[in-house]
């Protein structure tokens, strides 16, 4: 009796445990997504730090989260503003006292530019992770990134 009290207290501790921290950086991306995905403009902004980075696909979009949000208002104001849902990823939370900083690295499945990578890093704040950099990239096969080299400069694509 007393085995099946203490099995008992052991799976309802279990159940009740607070989520790992690899768990909640995972909810902030897949809450990133899904907001961006219905247009949810305040809260895909609430989940970055007030001095965030995005670093987009262009060389040129180096962001502060104002200019994201700025670049991104016109997309939030259809149904959706994008969707970028993760088929994979590695959260790593650094090993330090504190277990408030953490890296991840996503692949992503874009309808419209194919299989891309989001990577960044997260802090632990007061009111829970938050997005410090976020950095959106294409993933460009080996076999094809002298083609696409030869297209940013300008240059006609190398035969093979």
């Amino acid at each position: 009796m007393l085995t099946a009290l203490i099995a008992a207290l052991a799976l309802s501790e279990a159940a009740t445990a607070a989520p790992t921290a690899e768990a909640q950086v995972a909810s902030v991306l897949d809450r990133l997504n899904q907001a961006s995905s219905t247009a949810d403009e305040a809260t895909y902004f609430s989940l970055f730090a007030p001095d965030a980075r995005f670093v987009g696909t262009d060389a040129s979009e180096h962001w502060t989260l104002a200019q994201l949000r700025a670049y991104a208002e016109p997309a939030f104001k259809r149904d959706s503003a994008w969707s970028f849902p993760a088929t994979s990823r590695t959260i790593t939370i650094a090993p330090i006292d504190c277990r408030c900083i953490a890296w991840f690295e996503e692949k992503l499945a874009s309808p419209s530019y194919g299989e891309t990578r989001g990577s960044g890093v997260m802090r632990l704040t007061d009111d829970g992770w938050k997005i410090e950099q976020y950095v959106l990239s294409f993933a460009v096969p080996n076999d094809k990134a002298d083609a696409v080299v030869a297209l940013i400069k300008g240059e006609a694509a190398p035969a093979h």
